[in-house]
């Protein structure tokens, strides 16, 4: 019986120095929840990458931040199940307070806009899974489980 392997992805939950705003990207030509708010970057874990790793990487990528991966706080786990798409996912969250340079848009072509909310005022359009895990971690809750039967 082979392994059973799950995919990876890493979620920036970016907030402003007071930790009362925090940053969302509007998704576009995604082919996934294109039109919603995702928090300020995510992105998947590649090959012999921690996640850590991977976080910094699409921050720079993605925002054009720089923080160094030892500089990120975890956040938030998540085991999601999209059955959309018949996919398990290890979704990985971590606070990004600590970075150098402003946030802009470098994906032009999958983001349409980066916006500062209040934390307590979040989008009714934000995706659901990414309004839960800000919830979550708000209220010290570090792991769920989500979408299994």
């Amino acid at each position: 019986m082979a392994r059973y392997k799950t995919t990876a992805a890493v979620f920036a939950l970016i907030f402003n120095k007071d930790h009362d705003k925090i940053l969302l990207q509007k998704r576009i030509h995604t082919g996934i929840n294109d039109g919603l708010y995702d928090v300020g970057t995510a992105g998947h874990v590649e090959e012999n990458e921690s996640m850590s790793q991977a976080m910094a990487r699409e921050l720079k990528e993605e925002i054009g931040l720089i923080v160094d991966p030892k500089n990120l706080k975890f956040a938030f786990m998540m085991h999601k199940y999209y059955q959309e798409t018949d996919t398990p996912y290890f979704n990985g969250y971590f606070v990004v307070d600590d970075y150098t340079g402003e946030p802009e848009i470098l994906e032009p072509n999958k983001n349409a806009e980066l916006i500062w909310v209040p934390i307590k005022k979040l989008p009714e359009n934000l995706i659901e899974d990414r309004k839960i895990a800000i919830n979550n971690y708000l209220n010290h809750v570090p792991y769920i489980e989500d979408g299994w039967n």
